[in-house]
């Protein structure tokens, strides 16, 4: 058995032109991420959905890879039975204010420490189809630990006796 199982995906990015005062200046976030082995001959990029008068956007970025690995079971354990669960889209930022998609992930701890380290991260809905495969994932990898009961020490005995 391996101990990755990786699942092809795209991300859709969402641009819209946010004004502050005179200026006009590009806000973006992920919008969903698209599970699909038919991506992969779409080749790695960006590609332009649609676009509007005011320069609000949507692209997709295919040629992207969701990884998941078996000693990271537990955090996804975790994400899936959480409030929200939900897919870490990792971005840089390019000097003109683009985000571009690099990585997703479905650990939060591993989304955390990219936004520590000036990453951008986006959370977004996890897709059908890829909450079945993770659900799966965690549940042939993920063996809790037994719960044992600490003894505790009796502080009122003289160390003495």
């Amino acid at each position: 058995m391996s101990r990755v199982e990786r699942h092809t995906v795209a991300v859709i990015m969402r641009r819209t032109q946010v004004r502050q005062g005179r200026w006009s200046v590009a806000s973006w976030q992920a919008v969903s991420v698209v599970a699909g082995e038919h991506l992969v001959g779409k080749g790695a990029g960006r590609t332009l959905m649609y676009e509007e008068e005011n320069g609000d956007a949507q692209f997709l970025w295919s040629g992207l890879v969701l990884q998941l690995y078996r000693d990271q079971a537990e955090e996804y354990w975790y994400n899936l039975t959480g409030t929200n669960p939900s897919l870490f889209v990792i971005c840089h930022e390019s000097p003109d204010g683009e985000l571009t998609p690099y990585r997703v992930t479905a650990d939060q701890d591993s989304a955390s420490a990219c936004i520590e380290s000036e990453g951008q991260v986006c959370a977004v809905p996890i897709p059908p189809e890829i909450y079945q495969r993770l659900e799966q994932f965690v549940v042939a990898n993920f063996v809790p630990s037994e719960r044992k009961k600490r003894k505790r020490k009796n502080w009122s005995e003289d160390p003495r006796q």
